[in-house]
């Protein structure tokens, strides 16, 4: 099939989404909006940004001839440089489809999916909040943000003991619920992320990267490959910290004969009180639960306010406004 057939098919279906659609790109996950459907041309736009781009027909007719030609599928880490767009837009085409996980795009003749956005699934809007059952991060974080209220930590030394210690006991809670969560959602994360490119979000951007642990192989195994290559056993030999302890226990040494010792003091959690913190929880839960609407309303849009403020300050713009 000549490629201007499946060209004029994808505009027929690009006519016929809703003026609203969104398109999520397969490899930085941004999210698109098709402004100007033309006959060489198709106009985007990224939610993040007011510059319009222009995607070219040469360049579909180059991604389509890639994917013909390819075994299994066209490799999506092979895009060029924001070519990200390309495939989630040629993704409406029936007969086109992208597969995130193995990380290709694929013509087929049977049923497929798009890249268009699931509504259905986007994030909940502040009227639909509603508390995470069993996330620890979200109790101990809202009791934290309370003493953060009731008290003027810009002064730590004018506070009270007491309140050190439950500024210290709320902010190890959440230091521990957090770093656990934050696992929890990169495993899920490093499965969604393709090569090094970044994947943005509304408050930064992630990547996936790598890093390489080494642990020497067995020692006599090591040993008897350098010292084939000229190497002396001597050179590599070094003090094994725990047999230098063994040995301490053996002899009349004391620690501070093998050892260079500097101590450091620090404050340690030492117990929870979880019945005090479920009571004042549960205090913080019905209070917010009885606010008023008007206040609700009120917070709501100094919430609105504060991000419109961060989106301007934090927006990048480049290139030139295309004129449709």
């Amino acid at each position: 099939m000549p490629f201007s057939v499946s060209w004029h098919t994808l505009l027929e279906h690009l006519d016929e989404l809703p003026a609203d659609a969104t398109l999520i790109t397969p490899l930085s996950h941004s999210h698109i909006h098709i402004t100007d459907i033309q006959e060489h041309r198709v106009i985007v736009q990224f939610d993040e940004s007011t510059e319009k781009r222009p995607l070219q027909r040469e360049q579909f007719e180059s991604l389509y001839h890639q994917i013909q030609t390819a075994h299994d599928g066209f490799d999506l880490d092979r895009l060029p440089p924001d070519a990200d767009p390309y495939p989630a837009v040629l993704s409406v085409h029936p007969r086109f489809e992208i597969d995130e996980d193995a990380g290709v795009i694929a013509e087929t003749d049977g049923p497929t999916t798009t890249q268009l956005a699931d509504t259905a699934h986007e994030p909940d809007t502040d009227d639909d909040r509603t508390e995470p059952d069993g996330l620890d991060i979200y109790s101990d974080g809202l009791l934290l943000i309370d003493a953060l209220e009731r008290h003027d930590v810009t002064d730590l030394p004018e506070l009270e003991t007491a309140t050190l210690v439950n500024l210290y006991t709320l902010l190890s809670d959440v230091q521990r619920d957090a770093n656990d969560f934050r696992q929890e959602v990169a495993d899920v994360l490093l499965s969604r992320l393709h090569h090094d490119r970044p994947v943005a979000g509304q408050y930064g951007s992630v990547q996936r990267t790598s890093r390489r642990n080494r642990s020497l192989k067995d020692d006599e195994k090591v040993l008897s490959m350098l010292e084939a290559e000229g190497i002396d056993r001597e050179r590599v030999m070094s003090v094994d910290r725990q047999k230098v302890d063994e040995a301490l226990d053996v002899t009349t040494l004391t620690e501070s004969d093998v050892y260079e010792i500097d101590e450091s003091e620090y404050v340690r959690k030492a117990e929870v009180d979880d019945d005090v913190k479920e009571s004042r929880l549960q205090g913080l839960k019905d209070r917010l639960a009885a606010s008023e609407e008007a206040e609700a309303k009120e917070l709501r849009q100094e919430i609105e306010a504060l991000e419109e403020r961060i989106d301007d300050l934090t927006s990048f713009r480049a290139g030139t406004e295309v004129q449709g």
